[in-house]
C-alpha cells in the first residue's frame, strides 16, 4: 500500500553554492525561499543563483517499500537531484510537481541533495517580469513510497488517474483512465466512485486501464451556488490486498464561452466576474502554508468572485483543491510572459503539459492560458509557431476545455495571434497607464464588433493604491480615492457588457516585484484590492463586494476613505458602498439624509468643521469613521517617492514650457516633443543594452527589457502617456535603467525649451 512521508523538516540550506559537498549553512524547514526578504525590498538587486538543500534519509525509519521516490512540488526555477553524490535528474520550470525514483542508490543512511537555481536563462520561463522570481524550494517535498507495482509517479508529475465526466441531460458518464507500472497476471484494477459524504456509489473490477461509468441524476459542480464534488478512487489489488492506490475528486458540469453571451455553466448564463492572483505574501515570499491558501480564498469569495486567473504559472494543488470546493471557475495557465525566447520552445512544451497532466482533474479550470503579454514586442512567425504548438497540444491532451491568452493593450486587433486560441483576454490600464477610465467599454465594443465571433474578456485592469490621500484623486496619484474611482468607472463599464466572457482584477492582492520604484514603497506592485500582508482591505474591495455579494446572503455597508481623517476643504465628499438598496448618513449623531444608487455607490456632501463622526447605515448596519478639519493638508497623506533623485518641487517648470512634472501623453502632442521623445527612446535603449551586457556577466536580477526606442508611436510609450516624465524615469528600474540627479535635471532642461500648446 501506498505510503506518503513529508520530508519538508530538516534541511540543510547552503546559499550561493553549486558544490553539493558544501556544508556551511543553516538549518531549515521547508516549504523555503531564499528571496523572502530581498525579493520584496526594491532596487532589483534580489539575489539569483545557485542554492543548496541537503538532507539525510534514514532507511529504517522510512516505510518498507519496492520503490521510493522523492516528489518535489516546487522549485524555482532549475533543480537538480544527487542521491549519494550521484545527479539523478534534472528539472526546468518552477512551479509544477516532478518526481525522482531515487531507489536503487540508497543506502541505510542516504544523502540527498538538490541544487535549485533562479539565476537568468535564455532557456527557461519566466525570465522577464512584473514579479519576483522567488528562488528555493518553496513547496512541499514527500517521499512516495510504493510497490514495483504502482500508479506511475513518472507521468509528467500527474496523479495518474485522469477523471473525464461527460454530461447528457440529468446523467453523466464518467471516463477514467489510469496509468500503471509493471502490472502482473492476477493483479486487477478496482474503480470506485464515492458521493460527497464518502458513500460507494458504482464499482468495477477490470484488468483494463480504462473503465466507464454510467450515472445516472448526477449532481452538478454548479459554480459557487453548488460545487458538488464526488471521488474516483483507483486501487491496484492482488489476492484481496490492496497494492496501491489513487483518489481523485471531480465534477460533473458542462460549460461554453458563448461571444455574445458570455460565459454559460450547465446552460445558464454565469457571468466571470473576479480577480487574478499571486501566490507570494509579505515576509515569506512564496512559501506558503495552507492557511496562506485558505485565508487567499475566503477574501476572494467575500469579495464576491465568481472567477480566479491563477497567474502567471501553474499555483499548489492545494489552491487549486480550494477552488473545485469553493466553486471558483479557473484560468490556468503558464509563464510564458512578456519575452518570446527562441530558445524557450521546449520548456513551454514542457510546462504546459505538467499544467495539464497534473491539473486535468480539477473541475474549476475551463481554460488553459497559452501566454501572457507575449506580443509586447511584436508578433513574429516563431513566436506564432510558438502559439500553434502549444494550442494543438492541449487539445491534444484535453478536449473538453478550450484555450486562451491574455494579451496586451498594444496587441492590435488584426494581429494573427489572436485567432490562435479559442478565446481571447486583453490586459488593459486606460485610466492608469495613459489614456482614460472612459476608453475601456468602447475599446471592447470596437473589438466585439471587429471580431464578432471570437469570445473576448478583460484579463488584467487595475490601479495602485497606498496609503496615500486626497480630496481631488487624479490618475497616477497612488491614492486610495483614486483606485476607487478606477474601479467604480471599470465596473460599470465592464459589468454591463454580457458579451465579455470573463473580466479579472489586476490584482487581488499587492505582489512581490523586486524590480519596482513607485508608490512611495519600492519592491512591490500595489494594484491588489488588498494589501500583501491580507491585513487591509482597500476601499476598492468593498466597491466590489457592493455589485457581486448577494445582500440576501451577506448584507454589508462600507464608509470609504476612514484612514483619510485630515481634511483641508469647507465640504467634503463622503463615498458609502453597500449592496442595499438605501443608505443613511449621520454626522455627530445628525442625519444628512438618505440615498438611494442603482449602481451601490452612495455619495454624499458633508460639512467638515472640527471633529466628526461619520456613521453610515443601512437596514441594521453600520460602518462608521471620522474627518477633522485641519487649516493645511496632512502631509503624511502625500507621496514622496523613496530613494526618488527628484521631487517634483525641485525641478524649474517655467510658464508655458514642458518640464519633468508633465505627462508623456502631453508632451507628445508636440512635434518637438515627439522629437525629444525619439531622442529619448534611443538613449534609454543605449543604457537598457548597456545593462544586459553587464547582467549577463554578473547574473543581476532581471526586470522587463521593454525598447522603448520607436519613440511617440510606440506602443508602449502610449500605454505609459499617463504619467509624468520623472514618475516615468522612477518606474524605470523594471527595465533595468536608472538615472542620475545631473541626467534628470539635463532632460528637464531640453523640456523647458518645448512651448506648451495654447488651450
Amino acid at each position: 500500500m501506498r505510503k506518503i512521508v513529508s520530508l519538508n523538516k530538516n534541511w540543510l540550506f547552503v546559499k550561493n553554492t553549486a558544490d553539493i559537498t558544501a556544508r556551511e549553512g543553516e538549518a531549515v524547514d521547508l516549504p523555503h525561499s531564499w528571496n523572502a526578504v530581498d525579493g520584496q525590498d526594491g532596487g532589483n538587486d534580489y539575489f539569483r543563483g545557485t542554492c543548496l538543500y541537503v538532507k539525510t534519509l534514514v532507511k529504517e525509519e522510512l516505510p518498507v517499500s519496492d520503490r521510493y521516490y522523492v516528489e518535489l512540488r516546487g522549485a524555482i526555477s532549475s533543480a537538480d537531484i544527487y542521491v549519494g553524490g550521484k545527479k539523478l535528474a534534472h528539472h526546468d520550470g518552477g512551479y509544477s510537481t516532478f518526481r525522482v525514483d531515487i531507489t536503487d542508490e540508497m543506502t541505510d543512511k542516504t544523502e540527498l541533495a538538490v541544487l535549485v537555481d533562479n539565476s537568468p536563462s535564455d532557456t527557461v520561463y519566466p525570465q522577464m517580469a512584473d514579479f519576483t522570481f522567488y528562488g528555493g524550494i518553496y513547496r512541499d517535498v514527500n517521499l512516495i513510497c510504493v510497490n514495483e507495482t504502482h500508479f506511475d509517479l513518472d507521468y509528467y508529475g500527474a496523479p495518474g488517474i485522469a477523471i473525464t465526466p461527460k454530461v447528457n441531460g440529468t446523467d453523466a458518464s464518467v471516463e477514467v483512465e489510469v496509468y500503471v507500472k509493471n502490472l502482473k497476471e492476477g493483479q486487477t484494477i478496482v474503480y470506485t466512485i464515492y458521493d460527497k459524504e464518502e458513500n460507494e456509489l458504482q464499482k468495477i473490477e477490470s484488468r483494463d486501464t480504462k473503465a466507464v461509468f454510467e450515472m445516472k441524476d448526477v449532481r452538478l459542480w454548479n459554480g459557487r451556488k453548488d460545487p458538488y464534488l464526488y471521488c474516483c478512487e483507483a486501487e491496484i489489488t492482488e489476492n484481496g490486498e490492496v497494492i496501491d492506490n489513487v483518489c481523485n475528486r471531480f465534477g460533473c458540469r458542462t460549460f461554453k464561452i458563448d461571444p455574445e453571451n458570455g460565459f454559460i455553466l450547465n446552460g445558464e448564463e454565469y457571468p466571470l466576474r473576479g480577480v487574478s492572483r499571486h501566490q507570494d505574501r509579505w515576509g515569506v515570499g512564496n512559501a506558503l502554508l495552507p492557511e496562506h491558501h485558505e485565508e487567499d480564498m475566503d477574501l476572494i469569495c467575500e469579495m464576491g468572485a465568481t472567477t480566479i486567473r491563477l497567474a502567471h504559472y501553474q499555483h499548489d494543488q492545494y489552491f487549486y483543491d480550494l477552488c473545485d470546493e469553493r466553486g471558483l471557475v479557473i484560468w490556468a495557465e503558464i509563464p510564458y510572459i512578456s519575452k518570446h525566447m527562441p530558445l524557450g520552445r521546449e520548456n513551454t512544451v514542457s510546462q504546459m503539459k505538467e499544467l495539464v497532466y497534473q491539473n486535468y482533474n480539477h473541475p474549476s479550470i475551463v481554460v488553459w492560458g497559452l501566454s501572457n503579454e507575449i506580443s509586447i514586442g511584436g508578433s513574429d512567425e516563431d513566436l506564432l509557431e510558438n502559439h500553434r504548438i502549444l494550442n494543438d497540444l492541449v487539445h491534444e491532451i484535453d478536449k473538453t476545455r478550450l484555450t486562451t491568452i491574455a494579451a496586451v493593450s498594444m496587441c492590435k486587433m488584426d494581429d494573427p495571434y489572436l485567432l490562435i486560441p479559442d478565446v481571447v483576454s486583453y490586459n488593459h490600464y486606460f485610466g492608469w497607464y495613459g489614456g482614460d477610465t472612459s476608453m475601456n467599454g468602447p475599446w471592447f465594443d470596437k473589438f466585439h464588433a471587429t471580431h464578432p465571433n471570437i469570445p473576448i474578456g478583460c484579463s488584467e485592469y487595475g490601479c495602485e493604491a497606498l496609503n496615500w490621500h486626497t480630496s481631488d484623486p487624479k490618475q497616477g496619484d497612488y491614492t486610495e480615492e483614486y483606485q476607487a474611482f478606477y474601479h467604480e468607472e471599470l465596473i460599470k463599464q465592464l459589468f454591463t457588457r454580457k458579451y465579455m466572457w470573463a473580466t479579472h482584477v489586476w490584482n487581488m492582492f499587492d505582489f512581490g516585484a523586486d524590480a519596482r520604484a513607485e508608490g512611495g514603497e519600492n519592491g512591490q506592485n500595489h494594484k491588489g484590492l488588498v494589501t500583501m500582508d491580507r491585513k487591509y482591505k482597500k476601499d476598492s474591495f468593498y466597491a466590489y463586494k457592493a455589485w457581486l455579494v448577494s445582500p440576501e446572503t451577506d448584507p454589508f455597508v462600507h464608509l470609504c476613505g476612514k484612514r483619510y481623517i485630515d481634511r483641508v476643504e469647507d465640504v467634503t465628499k463622503v463615498t458609502v458602498y453597500s449592496n442595499l438598496p438605501e443608505v443613511e448618513l449621520f454626522v455627530n449623531g445628525e442625519s444628512v439624509g438618505k440615498k438611494t444608487a442603482p449602481d451601490h455607490f452612495f455619495r454624499f456632501e458633508v460639512k467638515n468643521a472640527g471633529e466628526s463622526k461619520i456613521v453610515a447605515k443601512a437596514g441594521d448596519l453600520t460602518d462608521e469613521g471620522t474627518i477633522r478639519k485641519v487649516d493645511t493638508m496632512n502631509m503624511d497623506y502625500v507621496l514622496v517617492e523613496k530613494a526618488a533623485v527628484l521631487n517634483w518641487f525641485d525641478i524649474t517648470a517655467p510658464e508655458g514650457r514642458f518640464s519633468l512634472n508633465d505627462k508623456i501623453s502631453d508632451i507628445i502632442e508636440t512635434k518637438r516633443g515627439k522629437l525629444w521623445l525619439v531622442g529619448m527612446g534611443l538613449k534609454l535603449k543605449k543604457k537598457m543594452s548597456a545593462n544586459k551586457k553587464q547582467k549577463d556577466g554578473e547574473k543581476k536580477s532581471g526586470g522587463f527589457d521593454v525598447d522603448l526606442s520607436g519613440g511617440a508611436e510606440s506602443g508602449i510609450m502610449q500605454m505609459l502617456g499617463g504619467f509624468s516624465v520623472l514618475r516615468l524615469s522612477s518606474m524605470m528600474g523594471m527595465m533595468n535603467v536608472s538615472f542620475t540627479k545631473e541626467e534628470l535635471l539635463k532632460m528637464n532642461k531640453k523640456l523647458n525649451k518645448i512651448k506648451k500648446p495654447k488651450k
